[in-house]
């Protein structure tokens, strides 16, 4: 059995995944206080301005690794989103309820209206955080130039994050987002991708086809997919529908402009 399709079977049985984190776990504390003892006897032999007690230890385990690991989806998007808003230069950007790491860099460099269902107390430069729905957004028809909304649509409707119970909740906000986007504008929309499916109340996962028939006043200027695994290597441009279908939890980057 190959590494990724290991990997991908343990993801199916959460209590195999369970019990293989536990013996895991506790073999790296039984490291951590290995080290602690090598380490106070070191600190005694030499010089410190603070000496080692096991009362205010801190372990963290698992960092150990041969390489920096991170999550593919959160990293990868914001970087894809930020390059295309380095290229268009909009003088304002509005956002809805994308990660707060992407709103807070790109706003050193473009004003960013940052709106989400539950607002966020983040004060910067160049940065305001409002309340809003995104089933009903407060822009006028055709009114936002540039406009993003990553990783938010799929949750819509599921109840997740305190917002009502509707299987259509998807549909509806991008066509909210659809509406408000200016002629000459563009959306930066981001969703999980691959084999449709909803995994309720986390989110859906939809194919790339499903996406721009729900955004068919739109044109579609790129497409990216992100694949899930360290295995499916960088992000791919323009990846056709064959390549997202082999995806169980692919992230799939659009950029949308409204024809002028």
């Amino acid at each position: 059995m190959s590494r990724s399709s290991f990997k991908k079977l343990v993801k199916r049985l959460p209590l195999a995944r369970l019990l293989f984190g536990g013996v895991k776990r506790a073999h790296l504390y039984v490291e951590f206080i290995s080290d602690f003892l090598r380490f106070r006897n070191l600190a005694k032999r030499n010089v410190t301005f603070m000496p080692p007690t096991w009362r205010q230890r801190y372990p963290c385990l698992g960092d150990r690794t041969l390489a920096t690991n991170f999550d593919r989806h959160y990293i990868y998007h914001p970087a894809w989103a930020a390059r295309i808003l380095a290229q268009i230069g909009p003088e304002l950007h509005i956002d809805i309820s994308s990660s707060l790491h992407f709103v807070s860099l790109v706003s050193a460099f473009v004003p960013v209206k940052f709106y989400d269902y539950r607002p966020a107390d983040l004060r910067l430069s160049n940065l305001t955080c409002e309340k809003a729905d995104l089933l009903a957004l407060p822009f006028e028809d055709q009114s936002v130039h540039s406009l993003s909304c990553m990783h938010v649509v799929e949750h819509v409707g599921l109840g997740r994050y305190g917002d009502s119970l509707d299987p259509d909740g998807d549909v509806k906000a991008m066509r909210e987002l659809q509406r408000v986007l200016a002629l000459g504008g563009s959306l930066l929309f981001v969703v999980p991708v691959g084999r449709p499916c909803i995994r309720f109340n986390a989110h859906r996962i939809y194919s790339s086809d499903q996406i721009s028939r729900c955004f068919s006043e739109l044109r579609l200027e790129e497409f990216t997919l992100i694949p899930e695994l360290a295995e499916g290597g960088p992000p791919i441009r323009d990846a056709g529908d064959d390549r997202v279908e082999q995806e169980d939890y692919g992230c799939g980057c659009f950029w949308f402009k409204k024809p002028a």
